[in-house]
């Protein structure tokens, strides 16, 4: 059997039949919603506060007559607040990185964590891994979900982990030229900064042992997976997951396919709904994703705006729906002189232009009533003595923001490694508006 023919190795649900799916998430979505409605009592007090009940849930669509969670929910119940099994029960927790405000502390009770290793297991899986193969994880360890999440799975499906986590560079490339490692567990803007190391010591990533990177963790474009395989030589697969959820995981994309996260409606139920009004949207329209958990024991999530922007797509390698990519986040939505503009639109802009590095910074100032935008980004070795070449690059993607987006900039073309990296999410924007 060739070693990436993986439909004899799918789980049954893998291969469930579209009734069959649904008669099992109509089951765990009842018991989901009374866990939560009778063991949390801010959820319950909510859902009292709409009129609504476990018993009046009678199928599938009545979800949408119930409240939604949101992340401010779970930080008012901080610390344990929302857990729905007592404290003594939770083995472990997480929690998101708090930078504007409290954490949310997620627990999760053994089984919760067996779910887990399971799902991350299944989604290396789909990716092309293999009982056997070598995971180097470059996700950051301790309360952020990745490292921990990424490691439990490929232990699960019976891989060799290298722990490494994210930061220091220099030794990633080191064990990956050592240790000969098949897959690659990351965001993708750190691969970036692993590949531009093996470059610094003459090495070339493409003759490397990764033939599979799954990269997470934050948002990124079809742009950015072209230039990560073109650079790094392998199979890029992107992964989906937030904490409040469960950690990496929630869904992820098929080596077969390419196409798009499968969410692993087993365990998640998956909404889409209008960001401004909250109505429900059908699948196919671009909205934001809310997610219900169907099997969590210790943090049952109801309705949980995720904040992610996407649409549900038909089934394709699974008979699950699929998400498509991300295309930002509706906090996280820049509105510049009326407006809307996502970085991802940027990055996407900027990676069709040969001699710009993918790595760059948005910057938001404001003279007196106007926003102005200024666009960092870098140059390639290539180019770096060409002022002339820098010069035209800048002009060209001046000329493709304000075709495409609709807004001016002002766009400064650095030197190599001008913009910071970062060895865990990206930061890719800096808003002075309102600030000295």
């Amino acid at each position: 059997m060739s070693r990436h023919s993986a439909a004899t190795e799918l789980e049954p649900i893998e291969r469930a039949s579209p009734a069959e799916l649904r008669a099992l998430q109509w089951q765990r979505l009842q018991w989901s919603v009374r866990h939560a409605f009778e063991n949390v009592a801010p959820y319950r007090r909510k859902c009292q506060l709409a009129g609504v009940g476990p018993a009046d849930l009678r199928s599938c669509a009545d979800l949408a007559r119930f409240p939604f969670t949101e992340k401010d929910d779970l930080r008012a119940s901080y610390p344990f607040g929302s857990f729905a099994v007592p404290r003594a029960q939770v083995v472990r927790v997480h929690a998101s990185s708090g930078t504007t405000g409290k954490p949310t502390v997620v627990g999760y009770t053994q089984r919760d964590l067996d779910t887990w290793a399971s799902l991350v297991a299944r989604s290396i899986r789909a990716a092309g891994g293999r009982a056997g193969d070598v995971v180097h994880i470059a996700y950051g360890y301790g309360l952020f979900t990745g490292g921990l999440g990424a490691h439990y799975g490929a232990e699960r499906l019976g891989c060799t982990v290298v722990p490494m986590s994210g930061g220091q560079t220099a030794k990633q490339v080191q064990l990956i030229c050592d240790l000969q490692p098949d897959i690659i567990m990351v965001t993708p803007s750190y691969m970036l900064a692993i590949v531009e190391e093996f470059a610094r010591q003459g090495l070339d990533a493409r003759a490397s042992s990764l033939r599979i990177g799954i990269f997470g963790a934050e948002p990124w474009s079809e742009a950015m997976r072209a230039e990560i395989e073109a650079r790094a030589g392998l199979d890029a697969l992107d992964i989906y997951g937030l904490s409040e959820v469960m950690g990496p995981g929630v869904a992820s994309e098929c080596l077969e396919t390419k196409d798009g996260p499968v969410i692993w409606e087993d365990h998640f139920y998956p909404e889409v709904i209008d960001p401004h009004s909250g109505a429900p949207l059908p699948d196919g329209a671009r909205g934001e994703l809310v997610l219900t958990s169907l099997t969590k024991e210790a943090l049952p999530v109801i309705r949980y705006r995720t904040r992610d922007l996407t649409m549900l797509l038909a089934p394709s390698a699974r008979p699950m729906r699929r998400m498509a990519r991300i295309s930002g986040r509706s906090d996280d939505m820049l509105i510049i002189r009326g407006v809307n503009v996502f970085p991802s639109q940027i990055e996407e802009l900027l990676l069709k232009l040969p001699g710009l590095a993918p790595h760059y910074e948005l910057e938001l100032t404001r003279a007196g009533p106007l926003d102005q935008l200024t666009v960092r980004v870098e140059c390639l070795a290539s180019a770096g003595g060409d002022a002339a070449l820098r010069a035209r690059l800048g002009a060209e993607l001046r000329g493709s923001i304000k075709a495409r987006v609709g807004i001016s900039s002002e766009v400064l073309v650095g030197d190599p490694g001008s913009i910071e990296r970062s060895a865990g999410k990206a930061r890719h924007v800096i808003d002075r508006r309102g600030k000295p």
